[in-house]
């Protein structure tokens, strides 16, 4: 299992703050980023940022071009033998997403880490459908082994 530094970071007058602390405390940040991990890597060295929709929304703008605030954002700097990667979490479109799923919103949070993970490793749902349905299968294998249901089943 690769060694995992994690910097878990809230962003200052975060709405609803203790709801979202409460849903991805640091050890189970922690876990489910391990999870999602090659055992390849040497090791990781992720920051996960939580933020608003106004700072969700610049980000996805001046990154992605697309003038929307995005439930996770990837920024990978480096894929092995030691993974460097941001990834940037809105708090408010995760609580929308996850009333919206009737999940709570622990199990979001771990659905969307582990995404952002796979993606700082290079998994892309965006390619084809081929990947898309390779980082799914992916995705439910990982939320599987850690209790965590299945986010794409409609319950």
């Amino acid at each position: 299992m690769p060694e995992l530094a994690l910097s878990l970071q809230f962003a200052r007058r975060l709405p609803d703050a203790a709801l979202h602390r409460a849903a991805l405390p640091r050890h189970r940040a922690a876990r489910w980023l391990r999870a999602a991990l090659d055992e390849t890597l040497q090791a990781a060295e992720i920051t996960v940022r939580v933020v608003g929709e106004d700072e969700g929304r610049q980000l996805n703008r001046d990154f992605r071009g697309k003038d929307y605030a995005t439930n996770v954002l990837t920024f990978d700097y480096c894929h092995a033998p030691v993974l460097q990667a941001d990834l940037v979490l809105c708090a408010p479109v995760l609580a929308r997403e996850a009333a919206a799923l009737d999940k709570p919103l622990a199990d979001h949070y771990a659905h969307l880490l582990v995404h952002g993970a796979l993606h700082a490793q290079g998994w892309d749902h965006e390619t084809s459908e081929a990947d898309a349905e390779a980082m799914e299968a992916q995705e439910t294998r990982i939320l599987a082994a850690l209790g965590v249901p299945n986010p794409y089943e409609r319950g």
